[in-house]
């Protein structure tokens, strides 16, 4: 059986991406220039040289190529739990490119100190800025949205920023979250939930009532881009996980208009097992193997 070539349909159209696809939903609205949705930013540009076959195209030689074209005022979601399974290298990029204004909507940016609970450990003896918390600690974070935005009692640079005014948090409980997300990536308006309903939580909100709950409207998240990090991928940009890697990584990569994927190891089509394959390619526009 003949394989179709990525990008190609039946009758050799073009098949949209996935951004483009739930653009044509009417529940995205542009917020900066994605001229090419970020498949191709510019392969020569990018150390690729020449256009490559199109399996490749979403290959990248760098962080620093595949977060280029990351513009003041994006939106972005970048996955990680308490500091497990970040795309730290596509972050260390995106500091050195210095983009600015911009909204992170993750877990959440931690800096743990040793014997601080039970999400401390011997790696956090010494602890050091989070991808994410140095973000926000050299101003490039204009507004985090996150279940907990920092560590209770051990905030630092973003707690620190926060009070100063410097910083807008939106808390958003990780179950809300997670389904604004997902109706995102489904190209919804989003969700009614029960949580909220009939306390403070809900006043100001659109509330309905099903059966016999009242349940408050929760708006859909989208993004601009998506930083992710998994074990492996395919050219195809299929993606397997690993241990806690698979925690935001899949309903992430399914809302956002670009989706950047961070990997230890790129093999071709065919050399993942099917079967461990969370998030399909269809989702991913870019992929970059790291250390």
């Amino acid at each position: 059986m003949a394989q179709l070539g990525l990008g190609e349909g039946p009758g050799g159209g073009v098949v949209p991406e996935v951004g483009e696809r739930l653009e044509c939903l009417g529940n995205r609205v542009p917020t900066g220039p994605m001229k090419d949705r970020g498949t191709t930013i510019n392969q020569e540009a990018a150390g690729q040289g020449a256009a490559s076959p199109s399996a490749r195209k979403k290959v990248f030689a760098s962080p620093e190529a595949a977060v280029a074209d990351i513009f003041d005022g994006a939106v972005l979601l970048i996955a990680g739990f308490a500091g497990c399974g970040c795309p730290e290298s596509l972050l260390g990029a995106l500091r050195a490119k210095e983009a600015a204004n911009l909204t992170a909507i993750c877990h959440g940016a931690w800096q743990v100190p040793s014997g601080a609970g039970p999400l401390a450990g011997a790696a956090a003896s010494e602890p050091s800025l989070s991808g994410i918390e140095a973000l926000v600690a050299g101003g490039q974070v204009r507004k985090l949205i996150s279940p907990l935005p920092f560590y209770p009692g051990h905030g630092g640079p973003v707690e620190a920023r926060w009070r100063s005014g410097d910083l807008e948090i939106e808390v958003a409980p990780q179950g809300i979250l997670a389904e604004r997300l997902r109706a995102g990536g489904a190209g919804l308006g989003g969700v009614f939930i029960p949580a909220g309903a009939g306390t403070r939580f809900g006043e100001g909100r659109e509330v309905r009532r099903f059966g016999d709950r009242d349940q408050v409207f929760e708006p859909a998240l989208h993004a601009d881009f998506a930083l992710l990090r998994a074990d492996a991928a395919d050219t195809l940009g299929n993606l397997v996980y690993r241990d806690t890697q698979r925690n935001w990584n899949p309903v992430m990569a399914m809302a956002a208009r670009v989706s950047i994927a961070e990997v230890g190891r790129i093999l071709e089509p065919g050399d993942l097992n099917p079967e461990t394959i969370i998030t399909p390619g269809i989702f991913i526009n870019r992929i970059v193997k790291t250390g």
